[in-house]
Order: structure tokens, then C-alpha cells, then sequence
């Protein structure tokens, strides 16, 4: 995952871990951290961001390493990326449920992988961040409290944009076959001949 161009390494943390001045609280001890990422630029940036904030933090770029980096930390958060190049961050998830149960896990994910999220859930996830999510979002979904969810970002993907972003990704695992997309989406072929022939709709 890229945030180019966005700010996280200065940002505040909501609540916990900032100090009176507004800035990050090193002194802060928030609990251990775990990101699991295959972006590395992204993972230096955002490990340095919450250690800033109190957090010990751990990075893993892989699921295997996720899974490996677990076990030996017994982190009390936990950062997903759901697409990781050896594999489905859904692996990272339920192994820290299994062994870390009072983790709080929250995923990442595309638009396009809503299904994916929602599995990511159920599997013990506490929450999930759409990309691109900056460092503000995710610690206020990592030390959000009870049934409190955290504020929605200020500039949402529209409801086409979620809706031409399925198609793509369904369009996409079919092997760019209109006819066989056009079923699995109980669509006309024409009308997705017609979507698929547009520009991503504005967000």
C-alpha cells in the first residue's frame, strides 16, 4: 500500500499517546504493535509514526513473517494488509485470534475487496480500513473503544466508484471475458460492455 504524499510520520494520535502540547508522547506505552505490509516504504514510515505515538512496534512484510513475527510477540494490535505478495493476510488474522484472542486486528483492504474484509471480520478482525488509509484513521481504529467505530474519512469513494471498482475486480478474475463477467454479475453483456468502455467514474 503507498500514502504517498500524505502525512504520517508527524500525525497526532487520538487520545492515548499525545501530550498536552498536541504532540506524539514517546513516553506513551500503548501496547505492542504488529504491521503486516508488503509495501516497505509504506511499513518504515508507519512503524516509526506509532512508536511515535507509545506503541512497541514489530513489521512483517509477508504472511508467512506475519505469522512467524505472531507468535513471537503476542502483539495486543495488529495491522493487516489483506493482499500480500506470498498470500491473503486472512491467515495473519485468524492465527492471532487463535493464539492472541484479545488482539485487536483491523485490515486493510481495496474497494474491491469488500468481500475479502468482511471475511477478515468474521474471522475476528475487529474493523477494516479502505485504501489509502493514513496514519490518523488506523490508530483511531486500532484504540477505538467498546462498539465505537471511527470516524468515517472526509472524502469517501462514491457509491459508483464502490460499484464500478467490483466490476473491474470481477471483470478482472474472469480474465477480462465480458461474456462470463456479464453472468457472474446477472448483468446484460451490452450495459457492461458500456461500463467497462468508461472512465472510472469520479470519487
Amino acid at each position: 500500500m503507498d500514502l504517498k504524499g500524505q502525512n504520517v510520520d508527524g500525525v497526532q494520535a487520538p487520545g492515548a499517546g499525545a501530550t498536552a502540547s498536541g504532540g506524539p508522547d514517546e513516553s506513551a506505552d500503548l501496547g505492542r504493535l504488529l504491521l503486516v505490509d508488503d509495501d516497505e516504504r509504506f511499513l518504515t514510515r508507519l512503524s516509526r509514526a506509532m512508536a511515535k505515538r507509545g506503541f512497541e512496534v514489530s513489521t512483517a512484510t509477508s504472511v508467512e513473517d506475519g505469522i512467524k513475527i505472531a507468535d513471537e510477540t503476542d502483539p495486543d494490535y495488529a495491522l493487516v494488509d489483506l493482499r500480500l505478495e506470498d498470500g491473503n493476510g486472512l491467515e495473519v488474522v485468524q492465527q492471532i485470534r487463535e493464539h492472541r484472542p484479545e488482539c485487536r486486528v483491523v485490515v486493510l483492504t481495496g474497494y474491491g475487496n469488500i468481500t475479502t474484509a468482511v471475511a477478515a471480520v468474521k474471522a475476528g478482525a475487529v474493523d477494516y480500513l479502505s485504501k489509502p488509509a493514513d496514519a490518523d484513521q488506523i490508530a483511531s481504529a486500532l484504540l477505538a473503544q467498546g462498539e465505537d467505530l471511527p470516524e468515517p474519512p472526509d472524502n469517501p469513494m462514491s457509491a459508483d466508484r464502490v460499484r464500478w471498482e467490483h466490476i473491474q475486480r470481477v471483470y478482472e478474475q474472469c480474465d477480462r471475458n465480458v461474456s462470463e463477467t456479464a453472468r457472474r454479475l446477472r448483468m446484460h453483456r451490452r450495459t457492461l460492455q458500456r461500463i467497462l468502455s468508461k472512465y472510472a467514474p469520479r470519487d
